[in-house]
């Protein structure tokens, strides 16, 4: 018969179930660690995942990769061909400064450019029209508006190659001799101006725009007039001016 007080108080019964539990345990944890390593556990390993797709799919990763490439080849070989048959399609390439033809304010200019040279540059610098304004190089502003066959565009965002055989009409045009443009008469009647840095591009989105829209409405003008900015707050006086020439 076993002495319980002797048992409760025994270092050799309480090692052996402490070694007993720790066994368990640990024979638990090897069993969780092999599951784990072959795949039986956390969605299995990537190798397979990849047996897994290969056996579903039927198409591998790197078939696949090689099927996109042949793909590609075969558009670029078919586009070269294309383009060799028919020479009209080759578009010219200009590589270095060459002289270019502007019909500016009505007449032809011939200058000597590289293509990466703007429209804005080339009226200021080569032209010596400085009308258009250089205000940042966001083309947000819209003090460098000018006319392409009778568009208001901003000349700082089309290349000047760009714009060979199309009219080409800057704030200079507007004046002929002695006599100034109607719009032009307006902003000095109106005085739709303050530093004046920003003048000739409104004036020349205002003429674009009331001789697209000659009875436009306030809201109107508001938004046709809405790529320009003055800094200077003149936006009252310049919508008094328009409003006038909607009113002739």
């Amino acid at each position: 018969m076993i002495d319980s007080k002797k048992t409760k108080n025994s270092p050799s019964r309480f090692l052996s179930l402490f070694d007993l539990f720790s066994y368990t345990q640990l024979k638990w944890l090897t069993k969780q660690r092999r599951d784990f390593c072959t795949g039986k556990k956390m969605g299995g390993t990537m190798q397979s995942d990849m047996e897994k797709s290969q056996s579903t799919s039927g198409l591998s990763r790197r078939n696949f990769l090689k099927g996109t490439a042949v793909a590609a080849t075969a558009v670029v070989a078919t586009t070269g061909n294309s383009l060799a048959a028919d020479p009209a399609k080759k578009k010219h390439v200009i590589t270095g400064a060459t002289d270019v033809v502007l019909n500016v304010n009505g007449k032809d200019y011939t200058i000597h450019i590289e293509p990466r040279v703007t429209l804005l540059d080339a009226l200021r610098n080569d032209l010596n029209l400085t009308g258009a304004k250089e205000v940042d190089n966001v083309t947000a502003s819209g003090a460098d508006t000018i006319l392409i066959d009778g568009k208001p565009v901003l000349a700082s965002s089309r290349l000047a190659v760009e714009c060979r055989g199309k009219k080409i009409e800057t704030i200079e045009s507007l004046k002929k001799g002695d006599d100034l443009d109607k719009v032009v008469n307006a902003f000095v009647t109106h005085d739709a101006q303050q530093c004046g840095f920003c003048t000739p591009g409104f004036v020349m989105a205002t003429r674009a725009f009331i001789k697209k829209n000659p009875h436009a409405t306030e809201e109107e003008i508001k938004k046709g007039l809405g790529g320009n900015i003055c800094r200077c707050g003149t936006y009252h006086a310049v919508m008094q001016c328009a409003l006038a020439l909607t009113k002739k």
